[in-house]
């Protein structure tokens, strides 16, 4: 885990941090209030920064081969890219530019939180039909919906507040958190994606032959940082094919079946473990369950019991469905 903070009011130390931290920037007039604040927590390609700033300023910025979202918190920004004047406020969440284009703009008396990953995570997480071609890409900067915005601003928050401030270097937990918050974004921004129309290949791959090699590779690999590329490609099928077999055969998603995976894994941990050689937080974490209170709420409803009472030496038993 890699942390970086820094907290100065001299206008030249700032200017000079900004562009090396990001890309060539500089501060305008004579601000007031000249403190900046920065801290960011980076992991395995995902990266989240909170910034404060007192004054406007301004960027002429190169390429980042980043998804690059931002949330802004107070104050505004404006981006003046190839002409444009779009003004994002308080509340509101974006892509700041195309992860292969330059940029410009302003960001003034701004505190913001800026998120970045690979974008090559959007074509692996994407459900992409047998037609699709080329990489996913973002094709907006906006996203498609209030709801949407509440929806990344949310993703944005929970990769912040509860994944990278509590990794402790965990490799899955951090590639977990990128792969949701990849998935978030398509959820959210427009993007090519959502343009593939299912293929007929798909619905006749989505048979139970490719339900059961799927299976076997999750329960096999359910340890490792894997996604729906990884387990449509272990199965020889596309990622909407998976999809479709899960769907039609098991009445859940990849994803689902790998969670429950992992929480049965949690669980032999927890049984085996015993209190003073494990901690619940990190069994969970082990097994890429970031937020201890959400991976409770997860295993009381499977087990019908808090992790804890594993823990401690009484045993649980997966809940009756329905």
């Amino acid at each position: 885990m890699e942390t970086l903070r820094f907290d100065s009011d001299d206008l030249a130390a700032t200017e000079a941090f900004m562009s090396r931290a990001y890309t060539p920037m500089r501060i305008e007039g004579s601000p007031h209030d000249t403190r900046a604040r920065v801290v960011r927590s980076a992991a395995r390609g995902l990266s989240v920064d909170e910034l404060s700033l007192g004054y406007t300023m301004a960027y002429d910025a190169g390429v980042l081969n980043k998804v690059t979202l931002l949330t802004i918190h107070s104050g505004s920004l404006v981006d003046t890219t190839n002409g444009r004047n779009e003004v994002y406020g308080p509340g509101e969440t974006f892509l700041i530019t195309q992860p292969d284009e330059p940029y410009t703009g302003e960001v003034r008396a701004a505190r913001y939180t800026v998120a970045m990953f690979d974008p090559a995570l959007l074509t692996q997480v994407a459900e992409l039909g047998a037609g699709a071609q080329g990489p996913v890409r973002l094709t907006g900067n906006r996203t498609i919906s209030a709801e949407a915005n509440r929806r990344l601003g949310a993703g944005l928050a929970y990769v912040r507040d509860h994944v990278l401030s509590a990794a402790e270097d965990n490799d899955l937990v951090v590639a977990t958190a990128a792969r949701h918050l990849a998935a978030v974004t398509l959820a959210s921004l427009p993007n090519t994606a959502t343009e593939e129309a299912p293929q007929r290949l798909d619905s006749r791959d989505a048979h139970s032959e490719t339900l059961r090699r799927a299976m076997v590779f999750i329960d096999e690999n359910a340890h490792r940082d894997i996604g729906l590329a990884e387990i449509a490609a272990a199965s020889f099928v596309t990622p909407r094919a998976a999809q479709y077999a899960f769907s039609r055969h098991a009445g859940t998603t990849p994803l689902g079946y790998l969670r429950r995976v992992r929480l049965a894994g949690a669980h032999d941990a927890l049984r085996a473990g015993g209190p003073g050689l494990v901690s619940v937080t990190s069994v969970a974490a082990e097994w890429g369950f970031p937020h201890p209170g959400r991976f409770a709420a997860l295993y009381r409803s499977v087990y019908g019991v808090p992790p804890s009472t594993t823990l401690y030496g009484e045993d649980a038993q997966p809940a009756a469905a329905g």
